[in-house]
């Protein structure tokens, strides 16, 4: 079975991005530099805060995550500055909300409510987008694991189950020769007894034959002149 690791530290690259989408037209009184591509980054380099006692994985996930979203910022205030003002001040606070706005028409003055909730919605859209994608790659490589794991066990539990059949068989094969070896003696016994009858039967026979014989020779000796 071989592994292929998941590279989280560049999950987060959206290739589809088109970065004229949700863009306006903005006049910026301070200069905020732009980012090069309104694309995820290949690695993230700052620490989120979570407790990832859990899962040894959410601080790099969590960071990456980060790093795309700051990333997607385009020129000039939108969402993306108030976000981290309000993150900042308190999110539960509605003055942090009116401070922050307040700030971005000093940058923009065009700024409205609805523009704001229009590019919070692009970037929910945005890590949708690749949330989805790569929710896909991770479901798609664990149902490609558990179908060779599935796969792994059938075919083992398949040997297992053919070597114990194997085993039944030589216990009763060895069971049925331990049989035969017993039936060995009551069987021959018979043609062992009628073999030792004749061979002691020619001894006597031989011992017989042989004294008669020799007891002419000694007559023919004795009483032959």
């Amino acid at each position: 079975m071989t592994k292929e690791s998941f590279n989280w530290k560049s999950l987060f690259i959206n290739d589809e991005t088109d970065n004229s989408e949700g863009k306006a037209t903005t006049q910026q009184s301070t200069p905020i530099l732009p980012t090069t591509e309104n694309k995820f980054p290949n690695q993230a380099t700052e620490s989120f805060p979570t407790n990832a006692l859990t899962n040894p994985f959410l601080n790099e996930i969590f960071e990456v995550y980060d790093k795309g979203f700051e990333s997607l910022n385009e020129p000039g205030f939108d969402f993306f500055e108030l976000y981290k003002s309000v993150m900042a001040v308190g999110v539960t606070n509605p003055q942090s909300y009116q401070m922050a706005f307040a700030m971005g028409k000093s940058i923009k003055s065009d700024l409205t409510k609805e523009f704001l909730l229009q590019k919070g919605s692009f970037y929910i859209a945005e890590i949708e987008k690749v949330y989805t994608k790569y929710d896909t790659i991770g479901k798609n490589k664990k149902a490609e694991l558990d179908n060779t794991i599935t796969k792994e066990k059938y075919n083992l539990s398949k040997s297992i189950s053919d070597l114990e059949a194997k085993i039944i068989e030589l216990q009763k094969e060895l069971e049925a020769k331990k049989i035969e070896l017993q039936k060995i003696d009551p069987v021959n016994m018979e043609q062992l007894s009628e073999i030792q009858l004749k061979m002691e039967a020619n001894n006597l026979a031989k011992q017989k034959i042989s004294t008669s014989i020799n007891t002419v020779i000694t007559g023919i000796n004795q009483y032959l002149q």
